[in-house]
């Protein structure tokens, strides 16, 4: 029997460059037969942490050049794009917290994190908003008042934290964050990179950790 290809995938759906890789992935995967383990995590907290800074935040230059690269990807993927989202940024706990429901229903959550995804960056709505979120997970196949019910217990809120520490443990910095048997891919233009690691059967290159 091969043995499983297993990769962890931590993002968050306020995170632009994993909504303009998802499609992309979601496409490796399937290629690949992988096994995907979906981790949303707080990236404010991830962001404090490594001194990352929100875009707001950023020096001119850097925030100018955000919005270049962004179309650019846009152009490259063949995806719609909201370059100034009008609610961004915005807190995507409601919906990180209903995707860990239906990961724990053991449902298929594929299409809420493509669709949770488009949120702000297609649709232009309100990722904090809680109706917003139903629609989404109604939109998905999901049963979305259901989730949102489920979303308010404890286990949620421990699973939720608890995936944002095994980020920082990991020295996740920036979403989409990609490991695969230890060897770690920030950003969806790794996505080749991943890919011929998988598909070459090399050595993986662990992540040192620096003190």
């Amino acid at each position: 029997m091969s043995k499983k290809k297993v990769v962890d995938f931590y993002f968050s759906f306020v995170s632009l460059y994993t909504y303009i890789g998802y499609e992309a992935f979601q496409d490796l995967a399937q290629r690949l037969d992988l096994e995907v383990n979906y981790k949303p995590i707080d990236l404010h907290a991830i962001f404090t942490a490594s001194g990352g800074l929100p875009v707001s935040k950023r020096p001119p230059q850097r925030q100018s050049y955000r919005l270049v690269e962004m179309q650019r990807w846009a152009l490259i993927r063949n995806i719609p794009l909201v370059s100034k989202p009008k609610y961004h940024p915005c807190s995507a706990e409601i919906g990180h917290r209903m995707l860990l429901a239906a990961i724990a229903n053991q449902q298929d959550i594929k299409d809420f994190v493509g669709n949770a995804l488009k949120v702000l960056w297609v649709d232009d709505l309100n990722l904090a908003d809680p109706d917003v979120m139903i629609a989404v997970a109604n939109r998905s196949g999901l049963d979305g008042p259901a989730l949102y019910e489920q979303n308010k217990a404890e286990s949620i809120t421990e699973k939720l934290n608890a995936l944002t520490q095994e980020g920082l443990e990991k020295q996740v910095f920036g979403t989409p964050f990609f490991i695969y048997e230890g060897e770690p891919f920030w950003g969806q233009d790794r996505l080749e990179m991943l890919e011929d690691l998988i598909a070459s059967g090399r050595q993986p290159i662990p992540s040192p950790i620096i003190t």
